[in-house]
């Protein structure tokens, strides 16, 4: 690498895991992420993609190999600069709290004065159009709402690295297609490096830079996908070369999957 290069934001260098049973849920595995980049891990059920994920969100340590984040190692992130957060696939909200309070709890948590904290959290909320129901309960908001609670959320810790499960998988196409949409206007807002797991082919090469086909026993990447089009908006959806990267990626998912569908 060219020393006058920024080191990537994360980096696994033969990084794999194996359960307590014995199970190996990914093999070792190399995989660098720069700055900006919005990459996307498809593949069938069980391959390893949530366990990835996790292992970069540092919610699993590998037991092989290492993971660098922005050169350094997990004792330096969460410095400015080197915060991640994770947007899972269910909001998980505090059904008791307001939406204001449910976003705010990460600051509250790091025990972040009071008036910083609310400032940054109707910051957070206009960016994903929530401003106006800061004081509602998350039952009297839609499925698409509190997933946009979810992700204000993540962003009000003023994350450099943005993870996310599958977050609006449950959602109807229309739904997920705006949040998809609003993703990645905030992604270029907030200059996020963004690593995102999806079952939707037409999801992956619409949001994406890049994607990573996964399979599985053991998980393990298989195939890279790079993707270069227009800015994308609801147009890009019509787009000859649009249509033309799902069905690239199509084939590449029915390759890693050997033409049989995996466990859910």
């Amino acid at each position: 690498m060219n020393h006058s290069e920024p080191p990537p934001v994360v980096a696994l260098r033969a990084a794999g895991m194996v359960f307590g049973n014995g199970v190996r849920a990914l093999a070792p595995t190399d995989l660098a992420i720069g700055a900006g980049e919005f990459v996307s891990l498809i593949g069938p059920s069980g391959c390893g993609k949530s366990t990835l994920l996790k292992l970069v969100a540092q919610l699993h340590e590998p037991t092989d190999g290492r993971i660098a984040w922005w050169g350094r190692d997990v004792r330096r992130v969460g410095e400015a600069g080197r915060r991640l957060a994770f947007v899972f696939q269910d909001p998980t909200l505090m059904p008791w709290a307001d939406v204001a309070t449910n976003v705010r709890l990460p600051l509250d948590l790091a025990r972040v004065p009071r008036g910083e904290a609310s400032e940054r959290v109707v910051a957070a909320l206009r960016q994903v159009g929530l401003a106006d129901r800061h004081a509602e309960r998350p039952h009297r908001l839609s499925g698409g709402m509190r997933m946009r609670v979810s992700i204000a959320r993540a962003l009000v810790t003023d994350p450099d690295l943005l993870l996310m499960d599958e977050p609006f998988g449950a959602l109807d196409e229309f739904t997920r297609n705006r949040l998809d949409e609003d993703l990645l206007a905030l992604a270029a807002d907030r200059q996020l490096t963004t690593l995102f797991v999806t079952h939707s082919i037409g999801e992956a090469a619409f949001l994406s830079s890049r994607v990573l086909v996964m399979a599985a026993a053991p998980g393990r990447i298989v195939a890279e996908y790079r993707i270069e089009q227009p800015p994308h908006d609801a147009a890009t959806r019509l787009d000859e070369r649009y249509a033309e990267h799902c069905r690239c990626l199509s084939r590449l998912l029915h390759e890693a999957s050997g033409g049989v569908g995996g466990r859910a």
